[in-house]
């Protein structure tokens, strides 16, 4: 047997630079609008650290991703055995005194480790990405009958339940969009789809009457009656939209003085967009969003090269996984989602968050270099399965 390790690649191998450069210039406009947020003093509670933080993410982000391309998406998949133990003990781990819940948030969903504070859910989601795109590319054939989609169901509603009982109802949604991309790009019959819209009404009856809290049927109800709520619980997400409509068409630029800039809560994080459209204006915002957009289109358009149902859909999984982001996190400040802590892939800060994005994008650069059967670092020639 001949190891790719003696044939490095030259030119045979591919990289879709398109996505990776298009991920990359949202990570740099980030790190830009953190370091402006620190240089204006808009939000006293970000430091110098945080743009370095997201510097340094972003450089680790891009070299993770450049080496996952390298590795067959195949062999990782087999690796399940160790991931995913992996990322269920750390997230088991927040329901213990290591866990903290984050000033500002609803959720104990954080690891305090004192060298470093992360979010275990962010590892939880490539960990199912990689095994529900296992499980349906395995047992595609049997999908459809009653007990194999049961299974498929529970295995779907873990990382989705585990999360929701941190309190993270924003990850939650996340990890039901990833599931719903994933089976809809399988072969699942009409059946199906038609009464999944039932079940999930049910599901969602449910949440509402035995697991939302009244704080979070609060920040559901005042969607549909803006400005009635004597608590005004409506209020970051006001303040959100004044920053955001402050900026213009051109922006107010990134270095002006503390009182040019609207100071929102989580200014830095879930709510960075609205600094976007106060620095760039309604023509920046525009162009973060054709990005955003295109990043979707790339990994939705590389599921269609890959090379079998496995690559297909771990790129839907990632597919799922950024556009659900990206529209819970502009629809909370548009105002037209609830407050739910969902951040802005490659936009927020946050260490965690960016570099399992890149992870996840090396994902999909693995599936789109091994598309064709040649070789690839780490990958056996006579060994395709």
């Amino acid at each position: 047997m001949r190891s790719a390790f003696k044939k490095l690649p030259s030119d045979k191998h591919s990289i879709d630079g398109g996505l990776l450069f298009a991920v990359t210039l949202c990570a740099a406009i980030s790190t830009l609008l953190i370091y402006s947020i620190t240089y204006n003093k808009v939000l006293e509670t970000v430091g110098p650290s945080y743009w370095k933080t997201q510097a340094f993410s972003m450089t680790a982000g891009v070299v993770a991703a450049v080496v996952m391309s390298f590795i067959d998406y195949r062999k990782l998949v087999k690796l399940w055995v160790v991931f995913v133990p992996v990322a269920l003990a750390l997230t088991a781990l927040t329901f213990t005194g290591l866990g903290y819940r984050r000033e500002g948030a609803d959720d104990q969903a954080w690891l305090n480790l004192g060298f470093i504070q992360f979010q275990p859910s962010e590892v939880l989601k490539l960990a199912f990405i990689l095994t529900f795109a296992h499980h349906l590319s395995r047992d595609e054939e049997e999908m459809n009958k009653p007990l194999h989609m049961l299974f498929i169901v529970i295995h779907g509603m873990i990382p989705l339940g585990i999360v929701a009982l941190q309190g993270d109802y924003g990850t939650a949604i996340v990890f039901a969009g990833i599931f719903a991309f994933m089976i809809c790009s399988a072969k699942i019959s009409w059946k199906y789809l038609v009464a999944a819209p039932f079940f999930v009404a049910a599901g969602l009856i449910g949440m509402w009457f035995f697991a939302l809290s009244e704080f979070h049927k609060k920040r559901i109800l005042i969607l549909f009656h803006p400005g009635t709520d004597p608590e005004y619980i409506e209020y970051q997400q006001d303040l959100g939209l004044a920053a955001l409509k402050s900026g213009g068409v051109f922006g107010k630029g990134l270095f002006g003085k503390p009182d040019d800039y609207i100071t929102v809560p989580e200014i830095h994080n879930d709510f960075i967009f609205t600094y976007a459209g106060q620095v760039f204006g309604f023509i920046g915002t525009l162009g973060i969003i054709i990005v955003l957009a295109y990043i979707c289109l790339k990994i939705f358009g590389d599921s269609r090269l890959c090379r079998d149902h496995l690559g297909k859909f771990i790129c839907m999984g990632a597919f799922g996984l950024v556009f659900t982001h990206c529209l819970m996190n502009i629809g909370m400040v548009l105002k037209v989602a609830p407050v739910i802590g969902v951040p802005l892939p490659f936009l927020s800060a946050g260490g965690t968050a960016m570099i399992s994005m890149y992870a996840m994008i090396g994902l999909v650069l693995s599936t789109y270099s091994h598309r064709a059967v040649n070789y690839n670092v780490f990958y056996d020639e006579e060994n395709d399965d």
